[in-house]
């Protein structure tokens, strides 16, 4: 059994670059969805749907609000605190999941609850991440609008078209756009400071709202109207989650030093120049956001605010990517194809299936919804319930592994109230598209618990009919069997048993090979395993061995590298004098079956349609043979 070492970290994952390169990085990449906020969050504030009226004291206290929020959620929870939660220098949910598991070690119920609980903060990931390209996109060229009124029959082709060619340019990679994110972003951070300070300047007082003051006085003011506020307040934080996701590519400190540097004082000029154009000229209500920009600048504006929207999605969908790579490495999702697009960088992945299913969905939310002020309606309770997880999950490794004692239980009674009043408030919104993330997040939910409990029964099924490894090479002694040159290795989940494919092998050709290897393939739950802990052999008798290769979550599988590894450990491989023998199970539904019939033809179909295991380990096609079995689940 390997256990990798937190030592590791650096080797497995270093940052190469200046802290100033690397801020630069994090803006274009880190900062892409929190920083398009703007474009849609006041406007939806005052929107008739809240009910909050247009004055002074309640401008302030939506601001208040909004600047609370990005001090005590995004700054507080996410940059200075989950920053610090590494897992060998990632973050995300996947890295937290792992990290929280620790603390449970020796309580299987404990285990399974944060295992469910982290599921669902991946389900609610995707119902998210479909809404984030069709608001951006769509709330950008919804500037049209004000530039030319007649331009608006145009507004729902124009985003089509933006978000079709964005997913079709997925399978080319990023690597090539990549190095503009963050000279784009610089921009549209600029813009926004700039277009906010402005009319700071023409109204300083509006900096008043800083004080908490103004937002407890507005929630006491305007009770249920506040409290549906706090709905449209989320959009302000939405992309809080990527700060945290990103640690891994960049580092704790750029991204904390883009925040507080730069990204926090643009978006707040920029909150806040809204706020003091609203209070000088009311009817600015229709679109805050595009009023503060001068006529002549308006196209220009709204060329760089799609830019931008492009580059939130961009990071969206990439996170989708990589998310669905790390829950299969987990078993939690069957096997989807992925492409490399970097000769240079493990990361950047494409994955069509994911693609074509999230190009899909984000076509049928622009087209169902129309409208950036419609779809605010869908955002946010997907954010706020990953939030709520979060936070627990955050506490049990602030408790159990860091040791705070009171200050965890501190933690957790803050952050939660915040979380729970936000989820609460976008549940409101739930019959007026709120539903739609949610039922989303349901339907993942359901599959990856289906696909991990059919995985299990079907690991207990085959480990049930298996002969046991070591009877089965004291048996060839007794009766030897015919021997042909040559390697042969049979992956297998369970070391201890004869793989089937071996047992049809011996059967049907007679024959055994001089060499036999059990490859077993084992997850762990760390980011990275470094290549020195990678391969562990053990040498049996009758020239049998077995060979486990440790992969972590964001590790790439890649057999033919690890058994190159494997020669430096004694045991060498000559490729074309190898065949890989795999087994592929036809799966029958049980007459009294141990899970729901409906789940048991929902694991079936899944597992019908998971990506070929050879594709997935990168073995060579020409050197797999494979043995088909049926088996009852």
């Amino acid at each position: 059994m390997v256990t990798p070492r937190n030592d590791d970290a650096a080797a497995a994952h270093p940052h190469r670059g200046s802290l100033m390169a690397l801020s630069l990085g994090a803006v274009g990449v880190v900062y892409g969805d929190i920083g398009t906020s703007p474009l849609y969050t006041m406007k939806e504030l005052f929107s008739s749907s809240h009910g909050v009226a247009l004055h002074h004291d309640n401008v302030l206290g939506v601001l208040s609000m909004v600047f609370w929020s990005l001090i005590l959620v995004v700054s507080l929870k996410y940059v200075v605190l989950l920053l610090r939660a590494d897992n060998r220098g990632e973050g995300g949910q996947m890295a937290l999941m792992a990290l929280a598991l620790r603390t449970a070690e020796n309580a299987p119920r404990r285990a399974w609850l944060i295992t469910v609980l982290a599921i669902i903060g991946t389900a609610l990931f995707y119902g998210d991440g479909v809404v984030t390209p069709a608001i951006s996109v769509l709330s950008a060229i919804e500037g049209l609008e004000l530039a030319a009124p007649a331009l608006h029959p145009f507004v729902i082709p124009l985003t089509l078209t933006v978000l079709v060619g964005l997913f079709l340019l997925q399978r080319r990679g990023t690597a090539s756009v990549g190095a503009l994110f963050g000279p784009v972003m610089m921009v549209w951070f600029s813009a926004l400071a700039v277009l906010g300070g402005l009319q700071v300047l023409k109204n300083p007082a509006v900096l008043a709202a800083i004080n908490p003051w103004y937002a407890l006085q507005f929630c006491l003011n305007e009770g249920a109207h506040a409290f549906l506020a706090l709905g449209a307040v989320v959009l302000a934080i939405t992309g809080a989650e990527a700060i945290y996701a990103d640690m891994g590519h960049f580092g704790a400190k750029p991204i904390r030093a883009a925040w507080f540097g730069f990204v926090l004082p643009a978006l707040v000029l920029n909150y806040f120049g809204q706020g003091a154009l609203l209070l000088a000229e009311p009817a600015a209500v229709k679109n805050p956001f595009y009023f503060l920009v001068p006529e002549f600048l308006l196209y220009p504006m709204i060329a760089l605010a799609t830019c931008a929207t492009v580059i939130a999605s961009q990071a969206v969908i990439s996170g989708a990517f990589s998310v669905t790579r790390q829950a299969m490495q987990l078993g939690l999702l069957p096997r989807f194809m992925v492409s490399h697009t970097s000769s240079e960088s493990a990361g950047q992945i494409y994955m069509p299936g994911v693609n074509w299913l999230m190009l899909a969905v984000v076509i049928g939310l622009v087209l169902g919804f129309r409208s950036s002020g419609n779809l605010a309606s869908a955002y946010g309770i997907a954010v706020t319930g990953t939030a709520v997880i979060c936070t627990v999950l955050a506490f049990l490794v602030m408790r159990n592994i860091w040791g705070w004692g009171a200050m965890a239980y501190v933690f957790l009674v803050g952050m939660i109230v915040v979380d729970i009043a936000f989820f609460a408030s976008c549940a409101t919104k739930v019959m007026d598209g709120g539903w739609f993330p949610l039922v989303l997040a349901a339907l993942i939910f359901i599959a990856m618990l289906t696909w991990r409990r059919g995985r299990a029964l079907l690991a207990e099924r085959m480990k049930a009919d298996t002969m046991p490894l070591d009877l089965f090479i004291t048996s060839l002694f007794h009766s030897p069997p015919h021997h042909v040159p040559g390697t042969a290795i049979f992956m297998t989940t369970n070391p201890e048993g004869v793989p089937r494919a071996l047992l049809h092998n011996l059967l049907h050709n007679k024959v055994l090979h001089e060499r036999v290897v059990l490859l077993t393939v084992v997850a762990h739950d760390v980011p990275f395993v470094s290549e020195q802990d990678r391969v562990v052999i053990e040498s049996l008798d009758y020239g049998f061995f077995k060979l486990a290769l440790h992969y972590g979550f964001k590790d790439e599988p890649d057999v033919p590298r690890a058994l190159a590894l494997a020669a430096e450990k004694g045991l060498a491989f000559e490729m074309m004098d190898t065949t890989f023998f795999l087994g592929r199970e036809t799966l029958i539904p049980k007459i009294k079956p141990e899970m729901a019939l409906w789940r048991e033809k929902l694991f079936i179909v899944l597992y019908r349609n998971a990506g070929s295991a050879a594709d997935y380990f990168k073995i060579p096609v020409n050197r797999v043979v494979e043995f088909g079995t049926q088996v009852e689940l």
